[in-house]
């Protein structure tokens, strides 16, 4: 895996691309997962948790919650192909962007890919924005797709 320093701006601006990296390794997405999910959360509405219920709706089974999905987001990241380096912290500074295209059945595997979108130097530091994408595996259409913006500091 590439490193690259958090203050390399023209070595981040390089990897800048319209073109998402490679795909990440998966993650299946149980009902164990989306149960306990949903006792953490307090969100337990019946498309996630009634499964008898759910095999009647449109989707026919039950789903994942699109923040469940969202919060797999740094197994995605993390197979970019490079990693930022020698900074001392690393703060996410917010999301942009962020949709819920498309369900995730129950038991359905979910892998992702990324793509610099910016990289701005900040005082004290860098904003890197990253473009995510996260599928169900075999699925053209993403789930989830977002921005994510972290501040990389010395």
């Amino acid at each position: 895996m590439d490193e690259i320093r958090f203050d390399a701006i023209a070595a981040l601006e390089a990897r800048k691309s319209e073109e998402f990296g490679p795909w990440s390794a998966s993650v299946e997405v149980p009902q164990s997962m989306i149960a306990a999910f949903a006792e953490m959360t307090g969100d337990r509405q019946w498309i996630h948790v009634d499964k008898e219920r759910a095999a009647a709706s449109p989707f026919g089974t039950t789903i994942a919650h699109g923040f469940l999905v969202l919060a797999l987001s740094p197994v995605i990241k993390n197979s970019a192909g490079y990693v930022v380096v020698g900074h001392g912290s690393a703060l996410n500074y917010g999301l942009e962007r962020v949709r819920f295209v498309a369900p995730v059945p129950a038991g359905a595997s979910v892998h992702g890919h990324t793509r610099i979108v910016d990289v701005a130097e900040e005082k004290g530091g860098t904003m890197l924005t990253t473009g995510v994408a996260i599928h169900v595996v075999g699925s053209d259409k993403p789930s989830v797709c977002f921005d994510w913006k972290i501040l990389y500091r010395a």
